[in-house]
């Protein structure tokens, strides 16, 4: 099932920005939080930003406060990254998810995912 679908990831240098997107297609997660996580090969996924379900609360991993921003657009049933400042450590595929709250900072309650979007930051 398509639940959500990432977009927006490509090779970059350290140091250049990139925004990712996150659609919504069937239109469903309004009222969810929502989510960035990042993995790598051999690794589990790690927990990179979330929104609340209404764009007003947000939270970051200390790794990319100050770098990135998380934003959502209800209206387009679309969620956001903003990534500057990108670094080599960056590196990863990029899954968006939506959480079963209305707000969530706990990585495990977010339970549906996109298929992710690659992030490749050259040295």
């Amino acid at each position: 099932q398509v639940q959500l679908v990432e977009s927006g990831g490509r090779l970059v240098q350290a140091g250049g920005s990139l925004r990712l997107s996150c659609a919504d297609p069937r239109r469903i997660f309004s009222a969810n939080a929502m989510g960035w996580f990042r993995q790598v090969p051999g690794k589990e996924r790690e927990f990179v930003a979330a929104v609340s379900s209404r764009g007003v609360v947000t939270h970051y991993a200390d790794s990319v406060k100050g770098r990135f921003t998380i934003s959502r657009d209800t209206a387009k049933f679309t969620l956001y990254l903003q990534m500057n400042s990108l670094k080599p450590e960056d590196t990863g595929l990029f899954s968006c998810a939506a959480s079963r709250m209305a707000y969530d900072n706990d990585p495990d309650g977010y339970v549906y995912w996109g298929q992710g979007t690659q992030v490749t930051v050259s040295s």
